[in-house]
Protein backbone atom coordinates (compact mmCIF):
# COMPACT_ATOMS: atom_id res chain seq x y z
CA UNK A 1 0.00 0.00 0.00
CA UNK A 2 1.58 3.41 -0.94
CA UNK A 3 1.95 6.37 1.23
CA UNK A 4 -1.27 7.85 0.10
CA UNK A 5 -3.61 5.38 0.54
CA UNK A 6 -1.97 4.47 3.70
CA UNK A 7 -2.62 8.30 5.06
CA UNK A 8 -5.80 8.77 3.93
CA UNK A 9 -6.98 5.15 5.20
CA UNK A 10 -5.60 6.86 8.89
CA UNK A 11 -7.43 10.27 8.31
CA UNK A 12 -11.13 8.44 7.85
CA UNK A 13 -10.47 6.26 10.92
CA UNK A 14 -9.61 9.64 12.94
CA UNK A 15 -12.61 11.38 11.38
CA UNK A 16 -14.51 8.72 12.10
CA UNK A 17 -13.52 8.28 15.75
CA UNK A 18 -13.73 11.90 16.40
CA UNK A 19 -17.23 11.70 15.51
CA UNK A 20 -17.93 9.08 18.25
CA UNK A 21 -18.85 9.94 22.09
CA UNK A 22 -17.33 9.54 25.15
CA UNK A 23 -18.35 6.21 27.00
CA UNK A 24 -20.87 6.49 29.84
CA UNK A 25 -19.64 4.80 32.46
CA UNK A 26 -20.00 1.21 32.74
CA UNK A 27 -22.82 0.61 34.95
CA UNK A 28 -20.71 -0.77 37.86
CA UNK A 29 -21.86 0.43 41.41
CA UNK A 30 -17.72 1.56 41.98
CA UNK A 31 -18.26 4.20 38.52
CA UNK A 32 -21.24 5.64 40.28
CA UNK A 33 -19.70 6.05 44.05
CA UNK A 34 -20.07 9.19 45.46
CA UNK A 35 -22.40 10.75 42.87
CA UNK A 36 -24.94 13.63 44.17
CA UNK A 37 -27.96 14.90 42.43
CA UNK A 38 -30.64 17.06 43.59
CA UNK A 39 -33.98 17.30 42.64
CA UNK A 40 -37.37 16.13 44.15
CA UNK A 41 -38.34 13.14 45.02
CA UNK A 42 -41.66 11.61 44.67
CA UNK A 43 -43.04 8.05 45.69
CA UNK A 44 -44.96 4.75 44.46
CA UNK A 45 -48.74 5.14 44.64
CA UNK A 46 -50.66 2.10 45.58
CA UNK A 47 -51.76 0.65 42.46
CA UNK A 48 -48.19 -0.44 41.73
CA UNK A 49 -48.01 -3.10 44.97
CA UNK A 50 -46.96 -5.80 43.58
CA UNK A 51 -46.05 -5.25 40.01
CA UNK A 52 -43.00 -6.50 38.31
CA UNK A 53 -40.26 -3.91 38.65
CA UNK A 54 -37.54 -2.97 35.94
CA UNK A 55 -35.29 -5.60 37.75
CA UNK A 56 -37.77 -8.29 37.97
CA UNK A 57 -38.73 -7.74 41.37
CA UNK A 58 -42.49 -7.30 42.68
CA UNK A 59 -43.12 -4.02 43.84
CA UNK A 60 -43.32 -4.08 48.34
CA UNK A 61 -44.09 -0.64 49.85
CA UNK A 62 -42.64 -1.80 53.25
CA UNK A 63 -39.37 -2.23 51.73
CA UNK A 64 -36.36 0.59 51.25
CA UNK A 65 -36.42 0.56 47.31
CA UNK A 66 -36.07 3.09 44.64
CA UNK A 67 -36.31 3.71 40.93
CA UNK A 68 -33.66 6.04 39.04
CA UNK A 69 -33.28 6.75 35.54
CA UNK A 70 -29.41 6.18 35.05
CA UNK A 71 -27.86 4.65 38.32
CA UNK A 72 -27.02 0.62 38.34
CA UNK A 73 -29.37 -1.92 39.79
CA UNK A 74 -28.83 -2.41 43.51
CA UNK A 75 -26.59 0.60 44.29
CA UNK A 76 -27.40 1.98 47.96
CA UNK A 77 -28.39 5.61 47.66
CA UNK A 78 -28.80 7.70 50.74
CA UNK A 79 -31.70 10.21 50.36
CA UNK A 80 -31.53 12.95 52.50
CA UNK A 81 -34.98 15.44 52.69
CA UNK A 82 -33.09 18.86 52.30
CA UNK A 83 -36.15 20.64 54.34
CA UNK A 84 -35.72 18.25 57.87
CA UNK A 85 -32.28 16.47 57.24
CA UNK A 86 -33.64 13.58 57.66
CA UNK A 87 -32.09 10.30 55.79
CA UNK A 88 -32.80 6.94 54.52
CA UNK A 89 -31.06 4.26 52.62
CA UNK A 90 -32.27 2.59 49.58
CA UNK A 91 -31.65 0.00 46.86
CA UNK A 92 -31.90 1.08 43.16
CA UNK A 93 -34.36 -1.73 42.02
CA UNK A 94 -36.43 0.27 39.04
CA UNK A 95 -36.57 2.56 36.45
CA UNK A 96 -37.65 6.70 36.59
CA UNK A 97 -38.88 8.79 37.18
CA UNK A 98 -39.75 10.13 34.08
CA UNK A 99 -41.02 13.58 35.32
CA UNK A 100 -39.37 16.61 34.55
CA UNK A 101 -37.47 17.71 37.86
CA UNK A 102 -37.65 14.09 39.34
CA UNK A 103 -34.68 12.37 40.54
CA UNK A 104 -35.87 9.57 41.88
CA UNK A 105 -38.85 7.28 42.88
CA UNK A 106 -39.22 5.77 46.51
CA UNK A 107 -41.30 2.89 48.05
CA UNK A 108 -43.94 4.44 50.12
CA UNK A 109 -42.06 3.32 53.37
CA UNK A 110 -38.90 4.95 52.44
CA UNK A 111 -40.78 8.58 51.47
CA UNK A 112 -42.76 8.23 54.56
CA UNK A 113 -39.31 7.88 56.66
CA UNK A 114 -38.01 10.85 55.64
CA UNK A 115 -41.36 13.16 55.02
CA UNK A 116 -45.23 13.07 55.10
CA UNK A 117 -46.32 10.98 51.79
CA UNK A 118 -49.76 13.73 51.52
CA UNK A 119 -47.22 16.45 50.42
CA UNK A 120 -46.48 14.16 47.57
CA UNK A 121 -43.35 15.24 46.50
CA UNK A 122 -39.84 16.19 48.74
CA UNK A 123 -36.77 17.93 48.19
CA UNK A 124 -33.66 15.68 48.21
CA UNK A 125 -30.08 15.50 47.86
CA UNK A 126 -29.25 11.81 46.57
CA UNK A 127 -25.81 10.21 46.98
CA UNK A 128 -24.40 6.96 45.32
CA UNK A 129 -22.81 4.83 48.51
CA UNK A 130 -21.93 1.91 46.85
Amino acid sequence: MNLFKWLSLVAVILVVAGCTTAPAPSGSQGDWVGYKQSGQASFYGDKFQGRKTANGERYKHGLSTAAHRKLPFGSKVKVTNTVNGKSVIVRINDRGPFVRGRVIDLSKSAFASIGNPSAGLLKVRIEVLR
